[in-house]
């Protein structure tokens, strides 16, 4: 299902059979690791599975989730992906972006977190977004400091990881 277009990208749900190769490659790639985590999907096949048991579930519990990031031209091309994730240790949603390195760079993640954010304000009735950063991730701190976001403290994730916590009222 299509949640919004922008004029460069479509962002729809996550679906297991079509997006598994997708997944499976974005959750494997060395940033994705270095950056967010290893979430120790080896297959297309887990890579399925994990989209249904993560994103689907996150839409059907919450309402939104985390959504692929598609380039709208005539053949359909999957680059990333972009949306909300709710943590049970978070009062509010926070924002999340992973985009396949040759994708990197262009601006489709200002872009997507732009309009997610939008999306977020106007149809979901979110007031206040987080957003979660490892400390040496640059490139995602520049990209929420453009978005409006604001760093507010480190935090000890369940796990033991300590995260830049950021924060944007809408």
């Amino acid at each position: 299902m299509t949640i919004l277009e922008t004029e460069r990208l479509t962002l729809r749900e996550l679906e297991p059979e079509r997006d598994a190769a997708l997944i499976f490659e974005l959750l494997n790639t060395p940033k994705f690791i270095q950056y967010i985590g290893n979430r120790g999907v080896r297959s297309v096949e887990q890579a399925a599975a994990f989209i249904d048991d993560r994103y689907c579930a996150s839409y059907r519990e919450h309402g939104y989730g985390l959504y692929a990031v598609d380039l709208r031209s005539a053949d359909t091309v999957s680059i990333g992906i972009c949306g909300f994730v709710k943590r049970e240790h978070f009062e509010f949603p926070d924002i999340g972006f992973a985009f396949l390195p040759e994708f990197e760079g262009k601006g489709y993640g200002y872009e997507s977190a732009a309009a997610v954010l939008e999306h977020g304000r106007e149809t979901l009735g979110f007031n206040r977004v987080l957003a979660i950063t490892s400390q040496d991730n640059d490139v995602s701190v520049r990209l929420l400091t453009k978005l409006g976001f604001e760093y507010r403290q480190l935090v000890e994730q369940p796990g033991g990881d300590v995260v830049n916590l950021f924060q944007i009222d809408l």
